[in-house]
């Protein structure tokens, strides 16, 4: 059973009505707060996270079937997935820090670069263009699946199986043996 307050800021939702997020932050914002700290302990980055998921909300408020969840549940799901999509960046952008001490990036010569997979970006152009833009969002400009899914509003299942289609795609160039 939903209450008047959530069936009116549904009803909100699905119209694009604006009132329906001001009226979410006032009674949800701080129970999704406390689901979103309890995974990010820096408050600013929580905060981010919070206004994060009422943007999700917002694009995804079409999506919200009250038949399949409460409204809370939903936006639950989407805070708590929001707060660990940002603990995933932040692990994988702190991960990706250049130790100049430990490079080696002087020490390559010409026999150890593959010069085969040097032309990557000719092959690419080569696969269907569905595959070439989830590679180049992943590959070249660095994108976690999660982000590539939302930039480009692709869901995550088909990112990934493009991902792996489109990596199979180039293998057949590379090694025209494997079928």
């Amino acid at each position: 059973m939903s209450t008047l307050i959530e069936d009116e800021i549904v009803g909100l939702l699905k119209k694009g009505d604006k009132k329906a997020i001001s009226l979410l932050y006032e009674n949800y914002g701080d129970a999704l707060f406390g689901v979103i700290s309890k995974v990010l302990t820096d408050p600013d980055m929580a905060q981010d996270a919070l206004q994060e998921t009422f943007i999700k909300v917002w694009k995804k408020a079409k999506t919200y079937d009250s038949k399949k969840a409460k409204l809370f549940t939903w936006l639950y799901r989407i805070a708590y997935n929001t707060a660990i999509d940002k603990v995933r960046s932040y692990n994988n952008k702190a991960s990706k820090e250049i130790q100049i001490d430990a490079s080696d990036v002087y020490t390559l010569t010409g026999d150890s670069l593959n010069q085969d997979v040097l032309d990557i970006q000719k092959h690419l152009s080569s696969i269907d263009e569905k595959y070439q833009i989830v590679l180049n969002a992943l590959f070249f400009e660095g994108m976690t699946q999660q982000e590539a899914s939302d930039e480009l509003d692709i869901p995550l299942g088909t990112i990934k199986s493009r991902l792996k289609i489109g990596l199979r795609e180039l293998k057949k160039i590379y090694d025209p043996e494997i079928k």
